[in-house]
C-alpha cells in the first residue's frame, strides 16, 4: 500500500518577525497579520487546520481544529526562496548567498556581455515591474537584455519575447549561471520574459524560469529517491533544487495551475512526496505590495483546500508552510525575515496538537523522513509523534 505526503509551500506567507529581523531591516514585519488587519480576510479552512491558533497571525481561532499547528524559525541566514526551501528539505546553510546592492562588478558584466554577444542595460537593484517601464522601450529599440538584481541573491535577465526568443533568453541565463561561481554564486539566475510595446503596458509572462544553484548537499528529496519513493515537484520546485532528487515534475506557472497540477498527481496516485510551491503570493502580491490582491489569493487557496483534502487517502500526510515573509505593508519591495506557519494534518486521524515554535525549517524534512520509515533526521526534530500527542 502506498504512503503519500503532500508538502505545500505558501510562498512568502510569514507570520511575524524573527528575533534577528533587525539585522535585515525587517523589525515589526508580519505578512499574514498585517493582511488580516487591512482587509476582510476570511480563511475558514486554514483556520480549521489550526492557523488561528498560531501565535500572532491575526486569524480567528476555529473551535473545531482537525490539524496540528505551530510556527518555524529559519536557522539559515538570509530570507530568500532558495535558502528557505533548502532548509525545509533538510539542508541548512551556514552563510548567506551573496547579494549585490550596487549591481554586479563591471569586470563581470564585461565578460558576460562578451559571452552572450550583446551589451546589456540596467545592472542595478530594481523592482521587476518598474525597471520594465524604465528600460523596456530602449530594450525594444536596441535588443539589449535588461539585467537587474534585488535585495535577494538573484541575477535577473528581462527580455521582450518578440525581441529575444525564450530559448535565447534561457541560453543567456544558463551562461550566467555557469559564470556566477565562488564568491559570486548567487542563489538564482531568473529569466524574466515580458510582452508589450510601450512603457506602462509591459506585462511579465508565465514563461519565467529559475536557474538555481545545485544543492550543496543531500536533502530529503535525495533520501526519498534513493529509497525508491516518488518525488514529485509542482511549480518552481524543480528549478529551486536543480531537479536534484526529483523523479517527476510539472512546471506549472501560477497558483491556479499549480493547484490543478497537484490535484492531477493526487488523482494519479503515487508512493512518496508531492512538493508544491505556490508562487503568486510572493511574486504577484508581496513584492508588489498589493495587500488586497494577497488577501484574495489566500482566500482562493483556502477555497481550494477542501478539494485537496478530499483527494488524500487515509493516512496521507499534509504539511503546509512557507519559505520566508514578504509583508506587503512593510517598507520596500523585498522579502521579510519572519517565522513561517506550520500546519500538519493526517487524513483520517484529525490529530490536533500545538507543535510550538520550531527552531529550524528542517523539522519538516525530519518529519517526512520518519513518516516514510527512514532514519535520516538532518540534525532536526521530527514532529510526527507530537502530532499524535506523544512527545
Amino acid at each position: 500500500m502506498s504512503k503519500r505526503a503532500l508538502l505545500i509551500v505558501l510562498d512568502s506567507v510569514g507570520v511575524g518577525a524573527l528575533p534577528d529581523a533587525y539585522k535585515y531591516g525587517d523589525e515589526g514585519s508580519n505578512t499574514l497579520k498585517h493582511i488580516a488587519e487591512n482587509t476582510d480576510l476570511n480563511l475558514p479552512n486554514l483556520a480549521s487546520l489550526g492557523l488561528g491558533h498560531i501565535e500572532n497571525t491575526g486569524i480567528e481561532k476555529a473551535k473545531n481544529v482537525i490539524g496540528s499547528y505551530g510556527r518555524m524559525a529559519e536557522n539559515s541566514p538570509g530570507k530568500d526562496t532558495t535558502t528557505g526551501h533548502w532548509e525545509i528539505a533538510g539542508l541548512t546553510l551556514s552563510s548567506p548567498f551573496p547579494t549585490f546592492p550596487n549591481g554586479f562588478p563591471a569586470s563581470f558584466m564585461k565578460e558576460f556581455e562578451k559571452a552572450i554577444g550583446t551589451k546589456t542595460f540596467g545592472n542595478k537593484v530594481a523592482s521587476g515591474t518598474k525597471i520594465l517601464d524604465e528600460l523596456g522601450e530602449e530594450h525594444i529599440k536596441t535588443g539589449y537584455p535588461i539585467v537587474y538584481t534585488s535585495a535577494d541573491s538573484v541575477f535577473q535577465i528581462a527580455a521582450n519575447e518578440e525581441i529575444i526568443p525564450l530559448e535565447k533568453l534561457y541560453e543567456m541565463c544558463n551562461i550566467a549561471r555557469n559564470m556566477l561561481k565562488d564568491d559570486m554564486a548567487v542563489a538564482r539566475v531568473i529569466a524574466r520574459p515580458f510582452v508589450g510595446k510601450k512603457s506602462g503596458g509591459f506585462t511579465r509572462t508565465g514563461a519565467r524560469r529559475d536557474f538555481s544553484l545545485t544543492p550543496t548537499g543531500d536533502t530529503m528529496l535525495d533520501v526519498l529517491k534513493a529509497n525508491c519513493f516518488d518525488v514529485l515537484a509542482v511549480g518552481k520546485i524543480d528549478d529551486i533544487f536543480s531537479k536534484k532528487g526529483i523523479t517527476d515534475s510539472n512546471h506549472a506557472a501560477g497558483n491556479k495551475a499549480c493547484i490543478e497540477a497537484t490535484k492531477e498527481y493526487l488523482i494519479r496516485d503515487f508512493n512518496g512526496l508531492c512538493f508544491v510551491n505556490l508562487v503568486d503570493f510572493d511574486m504577484l502580491y508581496g513584492h508588489r505590495r498589493d495587500v488586497e490582491g494577497y488577501a484574495r489569493a489566500l482566500e482562493y487557496f483556502d477555497n481550494e483546500l477542501p478539494k485537496l483534502l478530499d483527494l488524500l487517502n487515509d493516512g496521507d500526510l499534509l504539511i503546509i508552510t512557507a519559505d520566508h515573509g514578504c509583508d506587503p505593508t512593510h517598507k520596500g519591495t523585498d522579502h521579510t525575515r519572519e517565522y513561517v506557519p506550520l500546519l500538519s494534518y493526517m487524513k483520517g486521524k484529525n490529530y490536533s496538537n500545538n507543535l510550538g515554535t520550531r527552531t529550524t525549517f528542517a523539522d519538516v524534512a525530519a518529519t517526512i523522513c520518519e513518516y516514510f520509515g527512514l532514519d535520516e533526521r538532518f540534525k532536526a526534530v521530527s514532529f510526527l509523534k507530537e502530532m499524535e500527542g506523544n512527545k
